[in-house]
């Protein structure tokens, strides 16, 4: 995988070069082409699953526009978390460009839910995720975090956290052919009992802010940075992306702005890019993402 800088307005482009022409699909809500396990964009036949670490790196650290070259059709696993990318990101730097970018500010209430799940959108001040989780499992059980978003916040409490599943649902797709670079290098795995990773848990609640780091990376598909409070309870990438299409569709909800102001104090922020290139060796296909 290679990221390399783009122009104002371009957005965040995968590139498929390992496909013969210009393969080409943009990071938009509109590209999703499934959300089982994990996020595939697709346009035109040609498809790039698990963006969501990535695109979560990006939206965490600000960057806005750059083209990601990848000879493969998944996005390279890494240790599961952000961390890695926002590495990479940080080394490589990013460039202000000229032009500012715009928000879109949510002045009231969207939602979507599924069964017991649930995920809305409330007006805010600021970007705010709240999220609560409940497994049946006695390592994981009910989890919640409440993140008020910021580069720090995000790359300290959000980007080191790793996907997850249970060993069960590992050795069925792998006797399939499938997740089969699945391991303990690149996820928390779980058996019925327990986290069989032996240096355990990065965060006690690793799992919900793994969440919420998915959620960041979904929610960065609106192309448009969000000021509002993401409140979500039992979601996944399904719903995520399900709210971000009733979002676009209940535009009384919502408006966009140059700057906004938080607690009196008037922000004017330029779109960023990455102004230099790093490249990464393919890393096995993704285990599974929850």
């Amino acid at each position: 995988m290679v990221v390399r800088s783009a122009d104002v307005d371009e957005g965040i482009v995968f590139v498929r070069s390992d496909l013969p022409g210009d393969k080409r699909i943009r990071a938009d809500v509109h590209n999703v082409r499934d959300t089982t396990l994990a996020t595939t964009l697709g346009l035109n036949g040609v498809t790039i699953s698990t963006v969501e670490h990535l695109m979560s790196a990006f939206s965490g650290l600000g960057v806005d526009n750059a083209v990601v070259e990848v000879d493969a059709p998944e996005i390279p696993i890494m240790d599961g978390s952000a961390r890695p990318f926002v590495d990479l990101l940080k080394d490589a730097g990013t460039q202000v460009q000229g032009k500012c970018k715009k928000f879109l500010v949510i002045t009231d209430e969207v939602s979507v839910c599924e069964g017991q799940s649930r995920a809305s959108l409330l007006p805010s001040p600021e970007f705010r995720i709240t999220y609560k989780i409940d497994f049946g499992h006695p390592a994981i059980g009910v989890q919640s975090h409440h993140l008020n978003f910021s580069d720090v916040s995000y790359e300290e409490q959000i980007a080191p956290a790793r996907t997850f599943g249970f060993l069960r649902d590992v050795e069925y797709l792998q006797a399939r052919g499938l997740a089969l670079g699945g391991s303990l290098k690149n996820a928390i795995v779980l058996d019925d009992q327990r986290v069989l990773n032996k240096e355990g848990l990065r965060f006690s609640d690793e799992f919900v802010k793994h969440k919420i780091l998915d959620a960041i990376g979904d929610l960065s598909l609106l192309g448009i940075p969000i000021i509002g409070h993401f409140v979500a309870y039992k979601s996944g990438h399904r719903l995520n992306n399900l709210l971000l299409k009733e979002l676009l569709l209940r535009k009384e909800c919502w408006t966009l702005v140059s700057r906004f102001s938080k607690e009196g104090m008037s922000h004017e922020l330029k779109s960023r890019r990455t102004p230099s290139v790093w490249a990464l060796d393919s890393a096995p296909a993704s285990p599974w993402a929850m």
